[in-house]
């Protein structure tokens, strides 16, 4: 067939140019078009997929792109009717977003420190508003509900929304940032400070991605197991474009994406700006995402331009708006939204002849209207409607915005305007204009709260909308389910002597959690969680015992399948085997964790990790964890700086208890012996899913394998409350009390025998369990006693316990010397701390605790240092002990070698 060049299906001049048979090139087109008509689609991606793998197989080097042009990803044909009344959608987003304004503006003004952030939700508002009206779905009956992780600099927006639904009144908004001594609202999404709003803890930036992820597949871990149906469940992650540099938010992209997470959308809210200049200004963000998304196997779907371009698209016949609109870097498109429409014409359209001539006859005003996707409902909707249809594959949804849209002057596309916190009265009157907010002249600069009557058309819509989709959101809901927890006495093997058989008291923590896995009552409910280390601890009976989660099955065989502990890998398995991601299995842990406000079932995560690689590396999930009230067991395994040996320096902890004791509902032990480990762990158990509590536990365990005694009977709460006298020497000679923690307790233990037998000193041994539940208990007494001097003072347990026994104090254990330190002043005589402060580094045990100056040589000579000090023994007793274990006195401190 002839062609002429009016039949000509049009393509970009820039690649046409290189083109050396035109009319082939046409042919080609015709034949994918004529596919596209006839057959579809899907039939068409089959051809282009076969052509691809010919041309691989033929020895060709195609360039691989991740990229697409710089459209949006869903044609103008393909948009699905829009189901809402948009009139009064626009009048609910209008309403929101002055609320969302005036609230930062009333912070303001009683106290310009207060802060807020105006700008963000300014971008996103209709990102949020089509979700919140159509797409997100609250709990009931039929459906377990979406979570939506709200991006913390838009929280202003989403109280608006619930000022306007009635679930915040006038006052919880005029409090805004304003939460010590006032009922307030909280500055970003916290839960433990709104408990009954906020589901998720996203700030700092790039922790709600990351936790999105895992909650999605924590949703199919439920699902394929058996234990809830999630099916019908999403996972909306809302995030900035400047936030997806942060490790953490793009870091498990490949997770999603073998996890066949299609419960997943992430929606990117690309305004161009970080907090202080653009994110990309000499490329774009947007293909940038969409090339690191399409690489790790997401669908994307790009929102770049809203409905007023359609028509200069339609009209692009030569391709040079689409090749222009490639061309602009986002440098300049920030410029284009923070100057005007005769900027644009001259700078963007400018450019080509052919470019200003289509837009001759549109003025200022109507190019200044040509929106960007992200504020146009109609295309946010399309994509959204996409999104939750798609199946096979993670969702990400790239919508360009204008930071600080509807800001005018006062920030909008500015550079400045992630920090504007006011507005001048120009500014303020023309956003009420622009937004048509009913707000009287006199009246404007006050930036009054506004809500419509209850029975105004907004405000029923609104709800209406809601309603129709299981009801309010954010809410978080706890359940009211009641679990059978096992006694004590199920630990019974625990609780008794090991003889003279050794172990270490992870195997001892492996053994109570197969206990616990033969409890019909918590089994299905327990979450193993390990980072690629179960043979380490011990754990790999747990393969075949529950499985490994996998939700495709097991599609080999394992090369161990004759043996009798094999890897096996199940749809149904138990076990979070997390490979080595330290952050992924804590966003795990999580997920189960805050599982019974979120799911409506209680499950008991325990997240086993070398301790060194815990709270050092994922300390701000963990801060989130106590932000969002989680529950469970985190197992520091490997603990202690001299108690790993070999392992050197990256890897010997000696300071997880000082980081975790920051955290306010962080309940944490240091058990040496196996009954301190079952009682700490059942009274775990009791606290959090029978009280309810809203604690989490750490607890460190050793690989060092020493004989075990029994509980002796009355001791259970001394352990719980972190302290107990382990032995006592009543012998008429000079006395001090010895204090250990963890392994090191072994080392004192027979440093009193040595102080008995060579030096006539009696020693009590305490076994401290937690000094960070001593230190937490003595800090309230003397609070308590200082904000109650008249009435009856008490007595911090520390002090209690040492108030009757006589000689100097001495506490060793394998941490840094804060750790024990923690206690000092609640200790009523003098008190001397050994720990291992410095670095770390490979040798045996024995001489390692030599080398940091805690094993039993270096605690008697402490002791008997001390009573010299006291006049209680001669000085040259301490001269005879320093010789007796050959300790050097000019070797340099630890700390500086």
């Amino acid at each position: 067939m002839l062609l002429c060049e009016d039949d000509l299906i049009k393509i970009d001049p820039q690649t046409s140019q290189n083109d050396v048979d035109p009319i082939e090139t046409q042919e080609w087109f015709e034949a994918l078009e004529s596919v596209l008509q006839e057959e579809g689609s899907e039939r068409a991606h089959y051809i282009l997929e076969q052509l691809l793998n010919y041309a691989h197989q033929a020895g060709l080097s195609l360039p691989y792109r991740a990229t697409t042009p710089y459209l949006n990803t869903i044609p103008l044909d393909k948009e699905p009717t829009y189901p809402g009344d948009t009139h009064i959608e626009k009048r609910i987003s209008a309403l929101i977003r002055w609320n969302a304004v005036a609230m930062v503006l009333h912070a303001g003004k009683k106290a310009p420190e207060l802060g807020g952030h105006i700008a963000s939700y300014a971008s996103a508002a209709t990102l949020y508003d089509i979700g919140f009206n159509h797409f997100f779905h609250a709990p009931t009956k039929n459906h377990g509900g979406d979570f939506v992780f709200i991006q913390g600099h838009s929280a202003p927006g989403i109280y608006a929304r619930a000022f306007l639904e009635g679930r915040l009144d006038e006052n919880d908004l005029a409090n805004f940032r304003q939460e010590a001594n006032r009922k307030g609202i909280s500055s970003y999404p916290h839960p433990w400070l709104m408990p009954n709003f906020w589901q998720f803890a996203t700030v700092s930036m790039g922790l709600g991605p990351l936790q999105a992820i895992y909650q999605a597949r924590f949703l199919k871990y439920l699902h394929n197991r058996g234990l809830a149906d999630t099916s019908q469940r999403k996972v909306w992650c809302f995030c900035g474009d400047g936030e997806m540099d942060e490790p953490e938010s793009m870091g498990a992209l490949h997770i999603a994406k073998k996890e066949g997470l299609d419960n997943l959308i992430f929606v990117i809210n690309c305004n161009l700006q970080r907090l202080d200049g653009p994110v990309r200004g000499n490329s774009k963000i947007i293909q940038e995402m969409e090339g690191s998304f399409h690489g790790a196997g997401w669908h994307v779907i790009k929102v770049i331009w809203g409905r007023h371009w359609d028509k200069l698209l339609a009209r692009d016949e030569q391709g040079l708006l689409k090749r222009r609109m490639e061309e602009a870097v986002d440098g300049d498109y920030q410029n284009y939204k923070a100057k005007n429409g005769a900027y644009v014409r001259e700078h963007f359209f400018g450019k080509y002849p052919e470019l200003k001539a289509m837009v001759a006859e549109m003025s200022d005003d109507d190019i200044w209207r040509l929106n960007r996707g992200g504020h146009d409902p109609y295309k946010v909707y399309a994509a959204y409607a996409e999104a939750v249809n798609h199946t096979g594959s993670p969702v990400v949804i790239l919508a360009k915005t204008v930071k600080g849209y509807g800001m005018g002057a006062a920030g909008e596309g500015m550079n400045t305007t992630h920090q504007q916190k006011k507005m001048g009265p120009d500014d303020l009157k023309a956003f009420r204009d622009r937004f048509n907010i009913p707000i009287a002249e006199d009246e404007v600069m006050e930036a009054p709260f506004y809500r419509p009557a209850e029975d105004s058309p907004e405000v029923q819509y609104l709800k209406k909308q809601r309603e129709a989709l299981g009801g309010a959101l954010p809410a978080r809901y706890v359940t009211k389910e009641k679990l059978t927890l096992p006694k004590l006495e199920a630990f019974k093997t625990q609780l008794e002597s090991t003889g003279e058989r050794e172990i270490s008291t992870t195997m001892v923590f492996v053994r109570l959690l197969s206990t616990m896995l033969k409890d019909k009552n918590i089994a299905s409910r327990i979450v193993p969680i390990i980072p690629d280390e179960c043979r380490t601890f011990g754990m790999e009976g747990l393969f075949r015992q529950i499985g490994i989660y996998s939700h495709v099955g097991q599609l080999y065989e394992p090369v161990d399948a004759d043996q009798l502990l094999y890897y096996r890998e199940d749809v149904k398995g138990q076990v979070l085997q997390e490979g080595l991601s330290e952050a992924g299995a804590f966003c795990s842990w999580l997920a189960a964790g805050t599982s019974y406000a979120n799911n409506d079932l209680h499950m008991i995560p325990f997240f086993i990790f070398y301790s060194m690689f815990g709270f050092q590396r994922v300390g701000d999930l963990a801060w989130a964890a106590g932000d969002m009230q989680a529950r469970g067991f985190i197992l520091g395994a490997t603990s202690g700086r001299t108690t790993l040996a070999g392992e050197g320096l990256q890897h010997q902890d000696g300071h997880s208890h000082i980081l975790a004791s920051t955290i306010p509902n962080a309940v944490c032990y240091d058990p040496c012996f196996s009954y301190e480990l079952a009682v700490i762990m059942q009274d775990g158990l009791r606290r959090m899913y029978g009280e309810q509590e809203n604690v989490f536990y750490y607890i460190t365990v050793m690989n060092e394998n020493y004989v075990h005694p029994a509980l002796s009977k009355g001791q259970e709460k001394a352990i719980l409350k972190g302290m107990y006298r382990f032995s006592e020497n009543n012998k008429k000679q000079p006395k001090v009390q010895l204090l250990g923690a963890g392994t090191i307790l072994r080392n004192v233990i027979q440093a009193a025998e040595e102080l008995d037998k060579h030096f006539n000193v009696s020693a009590d041994v305490w076994s401290v369990t937690s000094f960070n539940e001593l230190r937490k208990e003595g800090l309230d007494v003397v609070r308590h006693n200082r904000r109650n001097p008249e009435g009856q003072a008490k007595t911090p347990y520390v002090t209690a316990c040492l108030a009757k026994t006589e000689g100097p104090v001495v506490a060793a254990t394998d941490y840094i010397r804060l750790y024990a330190d923690q206690i000092r002043e609640f200790v009523p005589r003098d008190y001397h701390v050994l720990g291992t402060d410095g670095f770390g580094r490979s040798d045996t045990r024995a001489e390692l605790r030599s080398f940091f100056e805690v094993d039993c040589g270096h605690i008697v000579v402490t002791a008997l240092h001390a009573l010299a000090q006291d006049k209680k023994v001669a000085a040259d007793v301490v001269s005879k002990a320093i010789k007796q274990y050959k300790l050097d006195p000019n070797k340099p401190n630890p700390v500086t070698v």
